[in-house]
């Protein structure tokens, strides 16, 4: 492994990238079958336990359980469960059940031979209201306005503005929360750089081959405020508004954009987008 000496910025070759997609694989399959069994009635405590089932079948350990930065108490679960107004990091319990028009954030990271995996997804629990629905959809869509911004010589900067510029171009005036930011990610769950999703483009970071980016997006219908419950780890809007959190790993390579932790790589959704699809072969 290389590190640039001027920034602290892991920059992994070939065969640690591969590595990567494999935790990253781990991680699309457990939020896949995640979202498919969701439903209302289930507690947070039952989808966490899907995770964990994931996990053993892939020989994968998990990124968040007993993960204790800064001092807090370690982090009780696999996955990060935020429902309506909780942004991020909401712990698994088996007295909160999902009911109809709920929104269901789960964020889940996998270790697997030495590097990490993080993504999430907002998931609508049966008939939502129009304006959650949007929401979540925006949000999405702005997750992939930063991946395709990821281009080898543009800047951190360049996709932090795309996220922003995307989630303006709404009628609905969103929250974008600042205390919390997409991130570098290898070996570490949490590396450099910071990836904010509101800035300037043109600043920070200049992207570059061996890089890996964890890009997510946390928007609310109303206040950017957010507030850590009692527990040391729920986030929550401080208005009650709700929330919806989209993220992918991503690299860059020679040969255009890889999402690590999207099952077909992202192909179809950068296609989409106009960006060329980058992926490495073993």
């Amino acid at each position: 492994m290389r590190r640039r000496r001027d920034s602290g910025i892991e920059i992994k070759n070939t065969p640690q990238l591969l590595r990567m997609r494999r935790a990253g694989l781990v991680v699309a399959r457990a939020l896949t079958v995640m979202e498919d069994a969701v439903t209302v009635g289930m507690t947070t405590a039952e989808v966490d336990a899907i995770a964990v089932e994931v996990l053993a079948e892939a020989g994968a350990t998990s990124s968040f359980l007993g993960y204790a930065p800064g001092g807090v108490a370690p982090y009780p679960a696999v996955t990060c469960v935020s429902v309506d107004d909780e942004v991020v990091h909401g712990i698994p319990s088996s007295e909160r059940v999902l009911a109809d028009g709920d929104l269901l954030s789960i964020d889940f990271g996998a270790l697997l031979d030495g590097y990490h995996g993080d993504a999430a997804r907002t998931v609508e629990i049966g008939a939502v209201s129009p304006e959650a629905h949007r929401l979540v959809a925006d949000t999405h869509e702005a997750l992939w306005a930063g991946i395709a911004a990821a281009r080898l010589g543009s800047r951190i900067g360049d996709i932090s503005a795309a996220v922003e510029e995307s989630l303006r171009s709404h009628d609905t005036r969103y929250g974008i929360v600042k205390e919390f930011t997409g991130h570098g990610i290898g070996t570490a769950m949490h590396q450099e750089p910071s990836i904010p999703n509101y800035g300037r483009a043109g600043r920070g970071p200049v992207i570059r081959t061996g890089m890996a980016l964890a890009i997510e997006p946390m928007v609310t219908l109303g206040t950017n405020r957010v507030a850590i419950l009692d527990d040391d780890w729920t986030v929550v809007t401080t208005d009650g508004s709700w929330a919806a959190h989209w993220e992918h790993t991503i690299t860059v390579t020679d040969r255009g954009v890889w999402v690590l932790t999207a099952e077909d790589g992202g192909e179809e959704l950068l296609g989409r987008h106009g960006i060329p699809f980058g992926p490495l072969a073993d």
